[in-house]
């Protein structure tokens, strides 16, 4: 069994949805979970005088910080299991297979749902296909059933 699971969240509810069963997991098998949340890189605030690069890295700190306290948020489902949470800038499949790698993950657990910018995952050349295809580690690509409730099915 992995004892070093990475999670990566995108505020989304719907990639929350493997929090659970990943939780579950992990108690059993005495595992680490790492939340990963990568944000989009802040575009550069140009104004006069050079204040361009201390505007961007307050958005970067506060990117940063929001990232942290929504990836705490998170972690809430995971007590008693050991939780790690990391906030990343960039592009998606990359930043994920480099904290993998970097954090010798054994297993990737990621959600895909059509409700979900993780929905996406799926098609060829998205953030879960390039994760799959370039992730040392296992993919567990976890979609969760339709609230048929919502869409109204049967």
């Amino acid at each position: 069994m992995a004892k070093r699971i990475l999670i990566p969240l995108d505020r989304s509810s719907a990639s929350e949805a493997v929090l659970p069963l990943i939780g579950d997991a992990a108690r059993g098998a005495g595992a680490t979970v790492r939340l990963l949340h990568i944000a989009p890189v802040p575009d550069t605030v140009e104004r006069e005088y050079g204040r361009g690069a201390a505007d961007s890295d307050r958005v970067m700190e506060r990117a940063t910080a929001e990232g942290e306290s929504y990836l705490e948020g998170a972690s809430a489902s995971l007590q008693g299991i050991p939780v790690e949470r990391v906030v990343r800038f960039g592009d998606p499949a990359r930043e994920i297979l480099v904290e993998a790698e970097a954090w010798g993950a054994d297993l990737i657990a990621v959600t895909a749902t059509p409700a979900s910018p993780f929905g996406r995952l799926v098609r060829r050349g998205g953030v879960a296909d390039r994760v799959t295809r370039g992730a040392a580690a296992p993919v567990l690509l976890y979609r969760p059933r339709r609230d048929r409730r919502r869409t109204g099915l049967s």
